[in-house]
């Protein structure tokens, strides 16, 4: 199901947001994920230091382009090798999902309206599912080798 117009255009409005808060925002992100679940961790183990800078403008460039997803297509494609070298599952993104909604919150306090987390949330889960295809794609191709 394609994302909603109202969430491509409330996405797009945090643009200048994520420009400002986009690291504290992903940074906090990590302190949540692993506080609340733990077992991610491993996950990370092979992460370079500057990891929430890295998804901080990763999570910028789906901003600017989520009404382009033509152009991320390179960026998915990495992203999704990583994952399943990391051995990233489907049932790790809802728990990334939450830590990301509620970092957004903390940092961003009475701006993350609901209306900006139910459109982040949406659109979150719309790119999870991009991921979690083609990682499953990927997984079941290594298998076969």
């Amino acid at each position: 199901m394609p994302l909603s117009q109202q969430t491509i255009d409330t996405v797009k409005a945090t643009i200048p947001v994520l420009q400002e808060h986009g690291l504290a925002i992903t940074s906090r992100m990590y302190d949540v994920l692993f506080e609340k679940y733990p077992q991610t961790r491993a996950l990370f183990s092979g992460a370079p230091e500057d990891q929430p800078k890295i998804l901080a403008a990763a999570v910028a460039a789906y901003a600017g382009n989520i009404d382009n997803l033509d152009a991320l297509k390179d960026a998915v494609e990495r992203m999704a090798a990583a994952h399943v070298r990391t051995n990233v599952k489907s049932e790790h993104y809802p728990m990334v999902g939450d830590a990301i909604l509620t970092a957004m919150q903390d940092v961003l306090g009475d701006a993350a309206t609901p209306e900006i987390l139910e459109a982040w949330k949406e659109a979150y889960f719309f790119l999870a599912d991009v991921l979690i295809k083609r990682e499953e794609e990927l997984y079941a191709s290594s298998e076969a080798d």
